[in-house]
């Protein structure tokens, strides 16, 4: 009987805690008024494997008010039930687009900047940096990051600073902190 209420408590908390979640953020959020971007950013991400880092990648182009996702090199299919389930309503707002590198510099328009978001020589501290307004974000694969023939394609580089023992970053969370520092150079 104890280990059925445990599991019940459980269960009912998290259903609870879910819609007080949806129903704070929906409310807190529904008297800020903040501008819409002319010019959308791009994110592009180079050989992506897993499925759980695209649905959060979705979520935060969302958040900003990106319009698409470019994933580069795909070499293999991720489940899209589980991209949708992360990306939740964002999965029907975003494009998501596979191409080839060769295929995406075509693409994008020519007055965009492409700028990377990597650990390599010459990279800048994305703090110090002026971010173009109208940019294309680059990141890499979760193990490898972004091939350095990709990297000579961009205007520039940028790393997130570290200051802890651990001095590597999930890409969906490098990627908030890198959108959410370009919004605040623009609006803010």
């Amino acid at each position: 009987m104890m280990q059925r209420n445990l599991w019940f408590s459980s269960y009912f908390y998290r259903k609870i805690r879910f819609i007080k979640m949806e129903t704070n953020s929906v409310s807190f959020f529904s008297d800020k008024q903040y501008s819409d971007f002319k010019d959308k950013p791009l994110v592009s991400i180079w050989n992506i494997k897993n499925a759980e880092n695209l649905g959060h990648i979705i979520r935060l182009v969302d958040n900003i008010g990106g319009e698409d996702v470019f994933l580069l090199e795909e070499s293999f299919i991720l489940r899209k039930s589980y991209i949708k389930r992360i990306a939740g309503m964002s999965y029907s707002h975003i494009k998501v687009h596979s191409v080839s590198f060769a295929e995406f510099l075509k693409i994008i328009p020519e007055d965009y900047s492409l700028v990377a978001l990597e650990t390599s020589e010459g990279s800048k501290n994305i703090y110090n940096v002026k971010l173009p307004s109208k940019i294309v974000f680059m990141l890499g694969n979760e193990s490898y990051g972004i091939p350095s023939e990709c990297i000579s394609k961009c205007s520039q580089s940028v790393y997130i600073p570290m200051i802890g023992k651990n001095k590597s970053m999930n890409i969906s969370h490098a990627l908030s902190v890198t959108l959410f520092e370009w919004m605040r150079q623009q609006l803010f």
